[in-house]
C-alpha cells in the first residue's frame, strides 16, 4: 500500500480525498494556488505545495507542475478528483512514464471513455443502446446548423472532452445552434484546453439516471446501483438520490449490466460511472462514461457501505476487489443537494465574497436513526474566489426509505448557516417541499418547468407563516424581557413588556396576544387560533429551535431593525414586530421607489468581461447578444433588454465587474 498519496485538486474532492486516506494511515499532499493559500484541503493535508497563479490552466491543469510537486513530495500515487486533469490521458501517461500510480483507471480506458465521441462509438459497437446524433466533429456554426436539422430539433450540443454541464446547450432552433455552437467551444477551450464539439438528440422528458461502478485490474468489475441525477439547472446537477425512485429491479439490472460489459470492453479498473438517459418507459440510452469519482458518490456510498475513494487508492495499490457483484445490497435512501454559492433569486448568477457564516448541521447519525453528511471545502472566515467552481458543499441525509430521508434533509436545509454570499440553500429547500419531487415524478426538465420565471422564493401555506409569526413574536418578547432586566439595573426602575403585538410578515399583519408561563408561551390570532411554543432561544442566537405545538421547528434568523429576516423550507420573510399603535401608523407610510435602470445593461455577477459586441451609436434589437461575462467557468450571454441605441459603453473585454456595475447604457 502506498505511503503518501498526492491529491492534484482542490475543494470539497480533495478534503474528501484527505479523510479516506488518513483513515488508511496514507500521509497526504495537497497542491494550491494563489487563491488558495489559506484553504481548507491545504490545512488539512499533511504536505501543501504553492503551483502556480489563481488561474486554473495556470496552476491545477498544468501538468509539469503537478509532476514538479510529485517530485518535491515524494508521492507514489496520485488522486486527481473530478474535474481538472481527472480525465485527461496525458495525466495519466505521464504519470507513468513518471513511476507513480494513477489513482483512477488505465490510460487506454480514460482515452477510449472520456472522449464522449469515441465513447459513443464503441457503446454502439458493444450493443449499448445509444441516443441518436452525429459522432463526427463539428468544424464551425454553420456545419453545427445542417447537422441539428438533420437529426431534428431539440439538439443537444456537448463538447467532447465535457463534463460538469460545462460545453453543453440545448438547441431548439437554426439560432440556438449557432449561438450554443459558439458557446459551448469557448467554454469546452476554456475549462478543458480541448474546443471539439459533437450535436446529439435532445431526448424530451428524459430522466438522468447512471451506474456507479467499481472495477480492478484483474477482470473483476462489479456495479454498485443507480443514481438518480435528473435535477439540473442549465446541466449542471443539483440534487441526486440513490437509489433511483423510478427504476424496478429488472431495468436496474439491465443497466447495470450493460454500464460493466462497456467497462470491461475497455479494460475499466477503478471507479467510473456510465450515465444513461431513461424515458417514461423504462427505455435507457447510453449518454456517457466518466472515468472518475463523481461529485455524487457519497450517496451511493451512504446506500452500500462501500468506501469508493478508498476501493480507488486499493485497486490503484493492484489490490483484488474485496466483493463480488452477489455482497453489494443497496441499504435505505439516500439525497444529496448541491450548496452552490449562487443566488437563486438574481437567476443562479455566482456569488463570491467571504463567508462571515458557515455553519453546516452536525454530522452523523441522530436519534430518529436518520444519518447527515457534509462534503465541503469551505470554512467560516474563508472566501468563495471568482477562479473556480462556486460549489460550498455536498449536504446528503440517509433514511431507512425515501420519506425519512427526505425529511432529514428538509431540517438539516433549515439548520444550515450560510451569511456573506449568495446560496442556494433556499432553492435546494423549496424543491424538498415540492409535491412533484416528493412524488418522484421528476425529468431533466424539472427547474424549467416548475420553475419558468426564475426562483423567487415560495409562499408558504397559512398555517406555517402562523408558525413563523409565533416564533417572531417569542424572539420579540425575550430579547424585550432581556432589556427589561438590564434597564432595570440601570435605573432601578423596571419596564413592562406589553402582550399585544402587531408582526407584519411580508406584506400581511398579524395581530397577536401573548401569554407567558413556566412551561411556555402561548399566541393567540385574531380569529381565535392558538400557538403553544417552547425554546431555549437567546439573544444574538443565528438558529431559532424549539417546538410549536409539539412539533419541532428549525428557523434561521438575523436580526433587523424592528424584527428579523428568517429563512425558512425556501422562503425568506422579514418579520416585524410593532405595538398595535405604531402598526396602525405604519400602513400610512410611503413605499420608497427603487431607481430606475431600465435604460442600462448592469452586470448580473462578479466576473470578467470577455467581449463587448457593440460600439457606442450602434442601435441594437432586443434581445441582441451585447457582451459576454465570464463566472466560474461559465460563459453568461448579456442582451439588449430592449430595441434602442448604445450611448455609452462603460466597460471592456479584460475588465474585472462586481454585482450591478453598469456595463453599457442605451438612449
Amino acid at each position: 500500500m502506498f505511503k503518501k498519496i498526492l491529491i492534484a485538486n482542490r475543494g470539497e474532492i480533495a478534503c474528501r480525498v484527505i479523510k479516506s486516506a488518513r483513515r488508511m494511515g496514507i500521509a497526504t499532499v495537497a497542491v494550491y494556488s494563489d487563491a488558495d493559500k489559506n484553504a481548507l484541503h491545504v490545512r488539512m493535508a499533511d504536505e501543501a505545495i504553492h503551483i502556480g497563479p489563481p488561474a486554473a490552466n495556470e496552476s491545477y491543469i498544468v501538468i509539469d507542475k503537478i509532476i514538479d510537486t510529485i517530485k518535491q513530495s515524494g508521492a507514489q500515487a496520485v488522486h486527481p478528483g473530478y474535474g481538472f486533469l481527472s480525465e485527461n490521458p496525458k495525466f495519466a501517461a505521464a504519470l507513468e512514464r513518471a513511476g507513480v500510480a494513477f489513482i483512477g483507471p488505465p490510460v487506454g480506458a480514460i482515452e477510449a471513455m472520456g472522449d464522449k465521441i469515441t465513447s459513443k462509438k464503441l457503446a454502439a459497437d458493444s450493443g449499448v443502446s445509444t441516443v441518436p446524433g452525429h459522432m463526427g466533429l463539428i468544424e464551425d456554426a454553420d456545419e453545427a446548423v445542417k447537422i441539428a436539422g438533420q437529426i431534428g430539433y431539440p439538439v443537444m450540443i456537448k463538447a467532447s472532452a465535457g463534463g460538469g454541464g460545462k460545453g453543453m446547450r440545448i438547441a431548439w432552433n437554426d439560432e440556438d445552434a449557432r449561438e450554443g455552437f459558439q458557446s459551448s467551444k469557448n467554454e469546452a477551450a476554456s475549462s478543458f484546453g480541448d474546443d471539439r464539439i459533437f450535436i446529439e438528440k435532445f431526448v424530451t422528458q428524459p430522466r438522468h439516471i447512471e451506474i456507479q461502478v467499481l472495477g480492478d485490474s484483474h477482470g473483476n468489475c462489479i456495479y454498485l446501483g443507480e443514481r438518480e441525477c435528473s435535477i439540473q439547472r442549465r446541466n449542471q446537477k443539483v440534487i441526486e438520490e440513490a437509489p433511483s425512485p423510478f427504476l424496478d429491479a429488472k431495468t436496474r439490472k439491465a443497466m447495470g449490466e450493460q454500464a460493466v460489459a462497456l467497462s470491461k470492453a475497455v479494460d475499466y479498473a477503478s471507479a467510473g460511472t456510465v450515465e444513461f438517459i431513461v424515458d417514461g418507459s423504462k427505455n435507457f440510452y447510453f449518454l456517457e462514461m466518466n472515468t472518475r469519482l463523481q461529485v455524487e458518490h457519497p450517496v451511493t456510498e451512504l446506500i452500500t457501505g462501500i468506501d469508493l475513494v478508498e476501493q480507488m487508492i486499493r485497486v490503484a495499490a493492484g489490490e483484488k476487489l474485496s466483493m463480488k457483484q452477489s455482497d453489494v445490497k443497496l441499504n435505505g435512501w439516500a439525497i444529496e443537494s448541491r450548496l452552490y454559492a449562487e443566488d437563486p433569486y438574481r437567476n443562479f448568477l455566482p456569488s463570491i465574497g467571504r463567508l462571515t457564516r458557515y455553519r453546516p448541521p452536525e454530522e452523523g447519525k441522530r436519534e430518529d436513526g436518520t444519518i447527515v453528511r457534509n462534503d465541503t471545502g469551505v470554512f467560516e472566515g474563508g472566501e468563495i474566489s471568482m477562479f473556480y467552481d462556486p460549489m460550498i458543499a455536498k449536504l446528503c441525509t440517509w433514511g431507512k426509505d425515501r420519506p425519512e430521508a427526505l425529511e432529514a434533509m428538509r431540517k438539516a436545509l433549515d439548520a444550515f448557516e450560510v451569511e456573506g454570499i449568495g446560496h442556494n440553500l433556499p432553492f435546494c429547500a423549496a424543491v424538498m417541499d415540492h409535491p412533484r419531487f416528493a412524488s418522484g415524478n421528476i425529468t431533466t426538465g424539472f427547474i424549467e418547468e416548475e420553475y419558468p420565471d426564475g426562483f423567487e422564493g415560495i409562499d408558504l401555506e397559512e398555517a406555517v407563516r402562523r408558525k413563523l409569526v409565533a416564533a417572531a413574536a417569542v424572539m420579540n418578547m425575550i430579547a424585550q424581557l432581556r432589556r427589561t432586566r438590564i434597564s432595570g439595573a440601570l435605573t432601578n426602575h423596571k419596564r413592562r413588556v406589553g402582550k399585544k403585538w402587531v408582526v407584519a410578515l411580508g406584506n400581511t399583519q398579524f395581530p397577536i396576544k401573548m401569554k407567558v408561563r413556566n412551561e411556555g408561551a402561548t399566541i393567540k390570532f385574531e380569529d381565535g387560533d392558538k400557538l403553544k411554543l417552547r425554546t431555549a432561544w437567546r439573544p444574538g442566537q443565528t438558529l431559532f429551535e424549539g417546538e410549536i405545538n409539539g412539533e419541532d421547528i428549525v428557523i434561521k434568523v438575523q436580526s433587523s431593525d424592528g424584527g428579523y429576516q428568517l429563512r425558512y423550507r425556501g422562503a425568506q420573510l422579514s418579520a416585524a414586530i410593532m405595538s398595535p399603535t405604531v402598526a396602525g401608523l405604519s400602513r400610512h407610510m410611503i413605499e420608497k421607489v427603487a431607481p430606475d435602470t431600465s435604460n442600462m445593461l448592469l452586470c448580473p455577477m462578479p466576473g470578467l468581461v470577455t467581449g463587448i459586441a457593440v460600439s457606442e451609436g450602434d442601435e441594437v434589437e432586443e434581445g441582441q447578444t451585447v457582451a459576454t461575462v465570464e463566472a466560474m467557468k461559465m460563459e453568461n450571454i448579456l442582451r439588449a433588454p430592449r430595441k434602442a441605441v448604445v450611448s455609452k459603453i462603460n466597460a471592456a473585454a479584460g475588465d474585472s465587474l462586481a454585482v450591478d456595475d453598469v456595463i453599457m447604457e442605451f438612449g
